[in-house]
């Protein structure tokens, strides 16, 4: 049995929460005032971490088993499951191992393959031979991205003190688990709906990680949480929230054997993370994507900023998404990221270009992007007399108009 605890409703359908290598079950407390309106949650800790007893596993799979054991010794059959990091690998494993009593499940910072079996092993040498301090203070590098780290002290320090105080000898077995996990040629045996989840920036089980599982398991999508890295749900916990609510609400399966799990009913009004989501998807549009997709949002998230890439891409339907994606791929993933010339110089060609056509609408969001990307307020004017030399005074009088709006609202001070 894993060290555990239970919230929620008793009669409420059963999600299980597992835990990123080093983190306790603290890790998804932001998670849980929503999630407990509709679910009874089960979060477990892992052997040695948080207090718990220190009975090392070292495989995935004997962790799935001790998961299930947990569930049995509760009376709980049929179940939902969302697991981060090495939570997610167990998810994994329940999804081959235990598919008729998982409800749906959902895969946060996973990989079918971390890094590699030397990796893994060093690290459990690191451990053996200096003890965690040494992974307890790289461990925000890794988990948090730049700015979370900067302004979030806090929660960084915490992160820092769960690992310290991990059993050192459950974390070199788990380094051992993570060492022999590799089922990129397994995927296919998941038979229950599955969410992947990554964080933008999380150099550890990157974006790329994500869309393997996604391509390989047979019924799943994906979203890409900006401004997140490895531990997605302390850094964007609204965002994770959501997507879990969301998933787990339109997937939830009856089970073909034992007892059935009522789905749960969700309230109208959904939560909302503003500019949390970047991409929600399906494998097939997943499949398609490669690195000049990743490339480009990323570059046009930096040059439009999250919110304006945000509506766009909420905006999208069956309809525009092709069309979103080809922006992304082509204009930000294979022009914007070249190195002949850099990002200032391009907005003056773009500012340029779309004056003299006319595309007052797109200049509004693009003279946001310039004054970002370095130009004053004075360079655009001069940008704007040149090319009404060339483009004409009405074009030029129509782009001075929302030029000096844009400006305005973005060099005046908040109050």
């Amino acid at each position: 049995m894993l060290q555990h605890r239970l919230d929620g409703p008793d009669d409420a359908p059963v999600l299980v929460l597992g835990p990123a290598l080093g983190t306790t079950w603290h890790m998804w407390d932001r998670q849980i005032p929503e999630l407990t309106r509709n679910w009874r949650v089960l979060r477990f800790d892992l052997p040695g971490h948080g207090g718990a007893p220190a009975y090392p596993a070292d495989s995935t799979t004997a962790l799935a088993e001790r998961v299930l054991a947990t569930l049995d010794s509760l009376g709980i059959h049929r179940f939902g499951y969302a697991g981060c990091s090495i939570g997610g690998a167990v998810g994994i494993q329940l999804g081959m191992i235990a598919r008729e009593r998982l409800s749906s499940l959902a895969l946060v910072s996973a990989s079918p393959r971390f890094g590699t079996a030397d990796a893994w092993r060093q690290r459990g040498v690191v451990v053996r031979t200096n003890g965690l301090d040494p992974i307890a203070r790289s461990t925000p590098e890794r988990w948090f991205t730049d700015g979370f780290i900067e302004a979030q002290p806090a929660i960084v320090e915490w992160a820092v003190q769960m690992v310290r105080t991990t059993d050192p000898g459950c974390y070199i077995a788990a380094c051992e688990a993570l060492a022999s996990f590799d089922v990129r040629g397994d995927l296919g045996g998941i038979g229950v709906p599955a969410l992947v989840v990554a964080g933008a920036e999380d150099e550890a089980t990157p974006p790329a990680e994500a869309r393997a599982l996604v391509a390989g398991i047979p019924d799943a999508r994906l979203a890409i949480v900006p401004g997140a890295s490895h531990l997605t749900p302390v850094e964007q916990p609204g965002a994770v929230t959501e997507l879990i609510i969301r998933h787990f609400t339109t997937s939830w399966q009856e089970s073909p054997a034992g007892p059935p799990a009522p789905a749960p009913v969700i309230a109208p009004a959904a939560l909302r993370a503003p500019g949390a989501i970047a991409e929600l998807e399906s494998a097939e549009a997943a499949a398609g994507r490669g690195d000049t997709y990743d490339a480009g949002m990323k570059v046009r998230r930096e040059v439009l900023g999250d919110a304006h890439v945000d509506r766009a891409q909420e905006a999208a339907d069956d309809f525009t998404q092709d069309f979103q994606d080809f922006v992304t791929r082509y204009a930000w993933g294979e022009v914007w990221t070249r190195p002949g010339i850099d990002r200032r110089t391009r907005s003056v060609i773009t500012l340029t270009a779309l004056v003299s056509r006319g595309h007052f609408d797109e200049l509004r969001f693009h003279l946001r992007a310039a004054l970002r990307n370095g130009l004053t307020p004075q360079e655009i004017k001069e940008i704007l007399l040149q090319t009404g030399v060339y483009a004409g005074v009405p074009a030029a009088n129509s782009a001075f108009a929302v030029a000096q709006e844009v400006i305005r609202e973005e060099t005046t001070p908040e109050d």
